[in-house]
């Protein structure tokens, strides 16, 4: 896993490369994100290490993937992420975590996770843009699936595919770990 400090200075250089390339102010990306302006300057100085939902709502704001803001070397025309270099943005009151394992641009942001959560945790996630699939597939354990307010139990070995605009969120109601892929397609950034 790459080093803290190494994932918010990439994330404060690229959030703002990607801000400016897209010709929003501060104010116009807060407005846009949901992310107060302080927190975008904040994060854009390296000073803050955002939750998974503000780096989600900036990613979504700014047509780009999770991946593409966490990026410190978009040097070379293929990327290969080894395993302790993947980045972990979520991590449970258990144990679990979520971690982005990679991610592209084409057509629109494209993100593969790894997740795991223990007995008991669970993670909501807002709504992304519309048009944002997710698919979700279980490899050990069973998850709860929740969308906009409804569960949906999805036992190992099955996947799950769902739009993902509305409310949205992880849980494991079960005895052991869950462990589940996940795939995020986020349509592009109309211009």
């Amino acid at each position: 896993m790459p080093e803290p400090d190494l994932v918010t200075q990439a994330l404060a250089r690229n959030l703002k490369r990607l801000r400016l390339e897209r010709g929003h102010t501060l104010d116009a990306l807060a407005a846009r994100s949901g992310v107060s302006r302080g927190m975008v300057v904040q994060i854009e100085q390296g000073r803050t290490n955002p939750s998974i939902g503000t780096v989600a709502r900036l990613a979504d704001a700014l047509g780009a993937s999770i991946a593409r803001l966490l990026d410190y070397d978009a040097t070379s025309a293929v990327r290969i992420v080894p395993a302790e270099d993947a980045v972990r943005l979520w991590t449970g009151p258990g144990g679990g975590s979520g971690t982005l394992l990679g991610g592209a641009e084409a057509p629109g942001p494209l993100e593969l996770w790894t997740w795991r959560l223990h007995p008991g945790e669970s993670h909501a996630s807002d709504p992304h843009p519309p048009g944002t699939y997710e698919i979700a597939r279980v490899d050990e354990g069973a998850l709860t699936l929740t969308l906009d307010g409804r569960d949906h139990r999805v036992p190992a070995g099955s996947t799950a595919s769902y739009e993902a605009a509305a409310a949205h969120g992880y849980r494991n109601d079960g005895d052991a770990p869950c462990r589940f892929t996940l795939v995020v397609s986020v349509p592009p950034p109309g211009r």
